[in-house]
């Protein structure tokens, strides 16, 4: 079975060099009414290209824009619908990260591109840049939005009509379903739907698939798209095992794990087996330690055999930017070596 490699979200916005710095720079000199938003803007398109090629340096085959120009995963998304205004600062999970909470003040609309814009810009980029380099394969871009019940889980309410969880989630699905066809439109093959809160709140499971379906239905119902495209789950930041076999039975092409919070899950997957294939984010996005790429080869051995439905995805277990710039790229560079000590 193949394996292919993959990024799962976030790099780095900030280095240590000093052209590594700008972003930092123009975030502040913009807080000073010193930059205007134009000028911000051609930074982030500037870091966006040095996430992709630092992905692709790294031997990535299924690349994001590195999500440089998001505050957060909560707001980036949310405060661009209609019906929703961003209220003060709360820690996203157990992260040293902060996210900007929402508050509906109406049922949320999708009124404008959420990213299908910035999908557009990434994917030029990626072209370009394969092109100068003479990159070998067909790297794909992916998109990556957070799920409706993540999203709703994390807003409050002004308005008694969304007050329920499941009202949230249901009007969150629609506003992102329609995202996706605009993005399928724009040519995505792959758009991957983070779903960090499940693992967490597991109580919650109706609700969030309740809203995966809508998603789900969007996609049957869409145009048939120039190219065949995947819907993808994600969860992370918790252990997954107790829900492995419900997340497997869900309408989606491929399911992200991660598998730094229980070593058991390789065993499960090892067991149960999958009927679609599997992100599998055995590199923990968290720690700067390298893992040894025989000991996680041995672990994919014992899996890919009871995975069906295509290849696998090789990837951090979430997100990179809570690692420095440096070390974020050598857990991207490291997956390489895994796929290499596959076939010794």
């Amino acid at each position: 079975m193949n394996l292919i490699l993959a990024s799962t979200g976030s790099y780095p916005r900030i280095g240590d060099t000093p052209e590594l710095q700008g972003l930092r720079r123009a975030l502040a000199a913009a807080d000073r009414g010193e930059c205007t938003p134009a000028e911000l803007a051609e930074v982030e398109q500037e870091m966006t290209r040095r996430a992709i090629a630092e992905q692709l340096e790294a031997g990535i085959e299924l690349l994001t824009d590195g999500q440089i120009r998001w505050y957060d995963p909560i707001s980036h998304l949310a405060g661009k619908l209609a019906g929703v205004k961003i209220n003060g600062l709360l820690r996203f999970f157990d992260t040293n990260f902060y996210f900007r909470q929402p508050v509906l003040t109406a049922r949320p609309q999708r009124t404008r591109p959420l990213l299908a814009l910035e999908y557009r810009f990434a994917c030029d980029a990626l072209a370009a840049l394969v092109a100068a380099r003479s990159v070998q394969g067909t790297p794909v871009m992916k998109v990556v939005l957070t799920g409706p019940y993540t999203l709703a889980k994390f807003s409050l309410v002004e308005t008694d009509a969304l007050g329920a969880l499941g009202a949230r989630a249901q009007a969150y699905a629609e506003a992102l379903a329609e995202e996706i066809h605009s993005l399928v439109e724009a040519g995505a093959e792959f758009i991957q739907v983070d779903e960090p809160a499940l693992v967490k709140y597991p109580k919650d499971w109706e609700v969030f698939a309740d809203a995966l379906q809508v998603l789900a239905a969007a996609r049957r119902q869409a145009l048939p798209p120039a190219k065949p495209w995947r819907l993808a789950l994600h969860v992370y930041f918790h252990d997954p095992t107790p829900l492995y076999e419900k997340l497997v039975g869900l309408p989606v092409d491929v399911v992200g794990l991660d598998f730094t919070y229980n070593p058991r899950l390789v065993e499960v997957v090892a067991s149960v087996g999958s009927p679609i294939p599997l992100g599998l984010g055995l590199v923990d996005a968290r720690n700067t330690r390298l893992e040894t790429p025989e000991e996680l080869a041995r672990q994919i051995e014992r899996m890919l055999p009871r995975i069906r439905g295509g290849p696998c995805y090789l990837c951090p277990s979430a997100g990179l930017e809570y690692l420095p710039r440096d070390r974020a790229f050598a857990k991207l560079a490291l997956l390489q070596r895994v796929r290499q000590a596959l076939h010794h």
